[in-house]
């Protein structure tokens, strides 16, 4: 475990200002470290990829750099080595053998600079969903005018308009947080 010897506090960064990144990373650290007090702070983190994230390989770039952007901020500018994770999540679409889907990347980089990377499970994406976006809208905005709703990324998301609210995008997000965690819970099993 990374949290400092004696400590009952994990302190994490979280790379968004989205009440759902932020609970999500909140759950998924609390369930992991049930006797422990979970600190959360957020700060806008830039993703150095685009708005809407359109392959694997650049969601889980736009992941990465902003757990990088907080733990550079964190060392740099605040002089401080207290946060024990910085935590960051980007949603992304691809097209696969199966048709067009949205998932996450999850990015954990602990305060010692391990680096856990984890991905979400796939939503199918309606091919009239698929082609707006390839034409530069983002998910976001694409379902808000679908299912009339307002600014749904910081709800439910996708996942809570297609699945009927049987999941939503915070519980998809905590699931590929708790999973990316594990090395870091079981080091003796997984360092070489």
């Amino acid at each position: 475990m990374v949290v400092k010897t004696g400590s009952t506090v994990v302190r994490i960064c979280v790379g968004s200002n989205n009440p759902v990144k932020v609970g999500a990373a909140k759950q998924a650290f609390t369930l992991m470290y049930p006797n422990h007090i979970v600190h959360c702070e957020e700060m806008h983190a830039p993703s150095g990829v685009a708005d809407q994230p359109m392959t694997e390989a650049e969601t889980r770039l736009g992941a990465q750099n902003r757990a990088r952007y907080c733990a550079r901020y964190y060392r740099e500018q605040q002089n401080n080595s207290d946060m024990d994770y910085f935590v960051a999540m980007e949603g992304g679409v691809d097209k696969f053998e199966e048709g067009a889907a949205t998932f996450a990347y999850v990015v954990i980089l602990s305060g010692e600079g391990a680096l856990m990377t984890g991905r979400s499970a796939n939503l199918p994406l309606p091919n009239k969903v698929y082609n707006r976006l390839q034409a530069n809208e983002e998910l976001g905005v694409v379902m808000d005018d679908l299912f009339n709703t307002s600014n749904i990324r910081q709800k439910g998301g996708a996942i809570g308009l297609f699945t009927n609210h049987a999941a939503t995008r915070e519980s998809v997000y905590t699931q590929a947080l708790v999973l990316a965690l594990v090395p870091s819970l079981h080091p003796e099993h997984y360092s070489d």
